[in-house]
């Protein structure tokens, strides 16, 4: 049944601009189509009520609705309106389904039209993948497993149901691992997890209740998932600068004022069973939380800041940050550290690509920073070794651990035994150490010859990071760019892109460009075609 989504349209064409009304009118109901603020299945006002909002004739809206209409994007159905039924990147799949009639009875949200086209093209033989979050495949060391595998035929006595907590052996060498990172733990504050992405499940699920708000950086990972939605959080989105998450904006965000920068806000439609507070565990381990005395004024609001926020939490990646690449300093570090102390707000520090970092000197994690119990704290494989592997982890209070265990048994009965037994290998033997040594080195190459390919090709027309580390370069075209037209433009030369708004709060004119997967080569002719079709596009 097609549901009527409630428009909070508050724009109006510009009629002093040289761009025709109806044009105007057609560009920005794109805008909220793509950006998913108006969901494919929801059904349009009546053309009278849109031309009311507008400020337009109504021959206006019948004509900018016709021309969305041959675009394939709407679609009138006799005693049904006009229903929003694909978007402009979702229009490149034949016999795509309508979602509409039952994603809203399932518990997951369905993900985001451009997501499901990239990760079905992501299959596809013959497509370059300058967007994606994985390492070339063909850097995978046959030797090097096979002498692992090996090491841990030998040392495994059955393949039974592990701990839901993890193997000991795994959870030791994790610690370990983490202690010569700057994060002094214990094997009991380690929770293994199926990827990190199952951590940020089991949180949603089991620390949270709905209706929670979840702070992250704008753009973010946490904007391209469904996970804390599904649950029925909110996300809001913090802006970012060159130095990371935005400190200041954040802290008025959360003491009720607003900041220069604007914080977005996305809410969720799906409601969970709640019982109206943060669980015991949470509650266990943010019991005490003094405010430093280091934290600056800014940092120190009177009143809110004061009481414990049991009602949000803020998701972040410090170090290599997806989708920017943008790695926090330290002194950054310590300020949003005492913003959340003083504001009573537990953090989630994804730590994913930390391991990547290209410099010697690498950041400290927030969590090396936490005195209060108040950081949970994330690690994978996936990026670093094998994605594959589908092992992470999570370092926190050991309450949380044993409630999200808990939680983890009812899912899955723990994480795969050989997987975890491998990478416990890893980890104790010291090889572990020495691969990341030489990905690292050659990732370095292939950023610095993508850093060389993009100023050649696009540096007239676009502007970018340069990141020290992880995988990602986010580029900004300097002219407004049709997006989703790029994207298809794109996959029918064989090359996929990751356009930036399915990170952020808001439509944006970026791309998420990753030198990963692909070889120097590969990389600099796949953005050979990309400036090609931008500048037929510009």
């Amino acid at each position: 049944m097609a549901r009527i989504v409630p428009l909070n349209i508050d724009w109006k064409p510009d009629r002093a601009s040289g761009k025709p009304v109806t044009e105007q009118i057609v560009d920005y109901m794109c805008e909220q189509v793509s950006s998913g603020n108006w969901p494919i299945g929801s059904r349009l006002p009546s053309q009278r009520a849109l031309a009311e909002w507008f400020g337009v004739n109504r021959s206006t809206v019948i004509a900018a609705v016709a021309e969305l209409s041959d675009y394939g994007i709407v679609e009138g159905r006799r005693g049904g309106g006009t229903r929003i039924v694909s978007n402009t990147w979702s229009l490149m799949l034949p016999g795509a389904p309508d979602w509409a009639d039952y994603v809203g009875s399932g518990f997951f949200k369905a993900n985001n039209a451009t997501i499901q086209a990239i990760n079905r093209y992501e299959f596809a033989p013959g497509m370059t993948r300058i967007g994606t979050g994985e390492i070339d495949p063909r850097l995978f060391s046959k030797s090097m497993w096979r002498h692992v595998l090996g090491e841990a035929a030998n040392e495994i006595d059955s393949l039974g149901y592990p701990p839901p907590e993890g193997l000991p052996q795994l959870r030791e060498a994790i610690a370990n691992h983490m202690r010569d990172s700057g994060i002094e733990c214990a094997p009991e504050q380690v929770l293994v997890t199926s990827g990190a992405l199952q951590a940020l499940q089991l949180i949603s699920v089991s620390l949270l209740p709905a209706n929670s708000t979840v702070y992250a950086e704008a753009p973010s990972y946490i904007k391209s998932l469904q996970v804390f939605q599904s649950a029925g959080m909110h996300l809001e989105g913090v802006p970012m600068d060159g130095g990371g998450i935005d400190v200041h904006a954040l802290n008025d965000s959360l003491t009720g004022r607003r900041s220069s920068s604007s914080v977005s806000s996305v809410s969720a439609t799906v409601s969970t069973p709640d019982d109206g507070r943060i669980s015991d565990a949470l509650d266990a381990s943010m019991s005490v939380m003094p405010v430093p005395s280091s934290a600056s004024a800014e940092c120190r609001p009177s009143g809110i800041g004061r009481k414990r926020r049991g009602d949000a939490i803020l998701y972040t990646i410090p170090t290599n940050h997806n989708p920017t690449g943008i790695t926090m300093d330290d002194r950054r570090r310590r300020e949003l550290i005492e913003c959340c102390v003083a504001n009573r707000l537990p953090i989630i520090e994804d730590g994913a690509y930390r391991d990547l970092y290209f410099e010697d000197d690498a950041p400290l994690p927030l969590k090396a920073f936490d005195e209060t119990g108040m950081v949970i704290a994330l690690g994978s494989a996936s990026k670093s070794l094998a994605p594959g592997l589908r092992i992470g982890w999570m370092i926190a209070a050991e309450p949380i651990v044993q409630r999200l265990a808990d939680v983890k048994m009812q899912v899955d009965y723990g994480a795969s035994v050989l997987s975890q037994w491998a990478f416990a290998r890893f980890l104790s033997s010291g090889l572990y150490d020495e691969y990341v040594a030489g990905l690292k080195t050659e990732l370095l190459r292939r950023r610095d010859c993508a850093m060389r390919v993009l100023q050649e090709k696009l540096g007239d027309c676009a502007h970018w990071n340069v990141p020290k580390g992880g995988f990602y370069i986010w580029l900004t075209f300097d002219r407004p760019m049709r997006m989703g037209r790029l994207f298809q433009l794109a996959v029918e030369h064989g090359v996929l892109l990751n356009p930036g708004d399915i990170y952020d709060f808001a439509a944006n004119n970026s791309l998420r460009l990753s030198y990963s997967y692909t070889t120097p080569e590969e990389f600099a002719a796949a953005v050979e075609v990309l400036a090609a079709i931008a500048r037929e596009l510009a």
